[in-house]
């Protein structure tokens, strides 16, 4: 069996909005929506310097219809770069980017080869004795197991099976393609190139079973390093490294506040846990979601002034590193104050305030219809996220309870 390696990529959602970022920086805000872009160049930089064999991607390759052919026209060129290099492209569709989902098209280079969605295809590379086998989505939700009807592997060659799936669950993925590690190894592969969960796994040493998470993180949920697998073939022995690609990174800090902390207290202590957040970016900027515990006699201010505040913790950020964002300050502190956390007053408002602490069904089934309303009109794929606006209903009315008993009691 001869030598080679290749890239392992899924998850790329080109086109993918970023969420949660209300940065006043028009400039950074862009450097943060572009970022997804950066991360796919920056893989193909990679493949064409490390002189790879060929590159595969398990899916997602779009993050779901276009709105014009902009991104069509971005992947058509950096595939490109990959053809005058060489290197053949094997795509996958996922549940984003199935073939009922994206309806334009932009002509690819022939380098680029598709799985088909409606069974298992093979593709070979002849040369160097590599089989290739997958089966795409031809719709966004695919619940049939998908592996079972994979083909037998190909006598002394190195067989490697693609998948967009969530094997038996990876929360908060939703459930497609679903099989079981032995479904995948009853199949006699000499590597799984999985894709759909977008952190990195290796499920399998023997053979390897591997998820490598997405290229680029896009929300508070995706948080950490991001980026692709190299896998090298010698002898038939596979060996395989994490590639980093991604050009910006989401990070959140729990910051626990004491109840005789004054504001500027509180904002030395936002100083003091980023003190070592060099180490986490690794050179790239940082979207950062402050969480505040504790106990506090300040936490009808932090509540009623919210953007001031949030302002200083921005300030607080850029006192320790000039290139880190916030993307949300979270005041979950409980009041310290000895007021009951409504300044004493009994009126009818507040007493209705405070009755939504309970949440009750009818509002919260409510809530989450106005969500799902805002959802599907927003641009992009970002309607096919699991919460399109940062957070569930039930948080979100929560704080909006918070904020607007903190305005009705007044200030200290």
């Amino acid at each position: 069996m001869s030598s080679f390696s290749f890239i392992h990529a899924a998850d790329l959602h080109l086109g993918s909005p970023f969420q949660g970022l209300a940065m006043k920086d028009a400039a950074v805000a862009e450097m943060f929506m572009e970022a997804s872009r950066r991360a796919f160049t920056a893989l193909v930089d990679q493949a064409i310097d490390r002189n790879v064999d060929f590159l595969l991607v398990a899916g997602d390759v779009y993050d779901g219809d276009w709105k014009d052919n902009k991104i069509g026209l971005f992947f058509n060129r950096e595939v490109a770069r990959l053809d005058r290099a060489g290197i053949p492209v094997f795509l996958l569709k996922g549940n984003h980017d199935a073939e009922s989902v994206i309806t334009r098209t932009i002509t690819l280079p022939p380098n680029v080869r598709e799985f088909p969605v409606n069974k298992p295809g093979t593709f070979t590379l002849d040369h160097l004795k590599v089989a290739l086998h997958g089966q795409g989505f031809a719709e966004r939700s695919a619940t049939e197991n998908l592996a079972l009807a994979y083909p037998p592997p190909q006598p002394g060659w190195f067989n490697i099976g693609v998948l967009h799936t969530s094997l038996t669950g990876r929360e908060p993925h939703a459930p497609y393609a679903p099989c079981s590690v032995e479904d995948l190894r009853s199949r006699g592969y000499d590597y799984w190139a999985l894709g759909h969960v977008h952190d990195y796994e290796v499920v399998s040493d023997n053979p390897p079973i591997i998820f490598p998470g997405n290229l680029q993180g896009r929300s508070i949920r995706e948080q950490g390093a991001k980026g692709a697998v190299l896998v090298s073939v010698e002898d038939g022995t596979v060996t395989h490294e994490r590639m980093i690609t991604d050009s910006a990174r989401f990070a959140q800090k729990s910051v626990v506040v004491e109840a005789e902390d004054d504001l500027p207290a509180i904002l030395r202590r936002i100083e003091t846990a980023l003190e070592n957040i060099a180490d986490e970016m690794e050179g790239r900027p940082l979207a950062l979601r402050v969480r505040l515990t504790g106990r506090s006699s300040y936490r009808r201010e932090l509540l009623a002034h919210a953007q001031d505040f949030r302002d200083e913790a921005q300030a607080a950020c850029h006192r320790c590193h000039e290139d880190v964002w916030l993307e949300k300050v979270e005041v979950r502190v409980e009041d310290a104050s000895g007021a009951g956390g409504v300044g004493g007053q009994q009126s009818l408002g507040l007493d209705g305030l405070l009755a939504l602490e309970t949440l009750p069904v009818e509002l919260l089934a409510e809530a989450q219809a106005r969500i799902a309303e805002i959802t599907a009109r927003l641009p992009g794929g970002l309607g096919a996220q699991d919460v399109a606006l940062g957070d569930d209903a039930e948080t979100l009315l929560a704080e909006a309870r918070d904020l607007l008993l903190a305005r009705a009691g007044g200030s200290r």
